[in-house]
């Protein structure tokens, strides 16, 4: 019996790709262009809402603006959720979401 031992990984049975792999790449490429277009909405609803506060417009034309912002964030934390994510502290933080919003999530009109 020989002392030298051949090294465990060129020991193992070549890999078959059975496509799970790419199955999966492809379906976390598709995640992640969901979450994207929604993260993006997100900040131009925002900005939208943002800038009609800013202009003093009337407040009887806000309530469109106010509504979109609210959907599309909901989109984003319903998506964040799905990813296992529970805390959305992070998220509040980075889009700087109103409480106004936040507190009409989930309201249904």
């Amino acid at each position: 019996m020989s002392a030298l031992r051949l090294p465990q990984h060129l020991a193992d049975p070549p890999h078959v790709d059975s496509g799970e792999a790419h199955l999966r790449f492809d379906l976390l490429e598709d995640l992640d262009g969901a979450v994207g277009h929604t993260e993006r909405t997100v900040e131009t609803t925002l900005k939208a809402l943002r800038e009609f506060d800013l202009n003093e417009r009337p407040q009887e034309v806000r309530g469109p603006v106010l509504d979109a912002a609210v959907e599309a964030v909901w989109r984003l934390i319903v998506q964040h959720e799905a990813c296992d994510c529970v805390d959305h502290r992070d998220l509040i933080a980075r889009y700087r979401i109103p409480r106004e919003v936040m507190a009409r999530i989930g309201a249904m009109p």
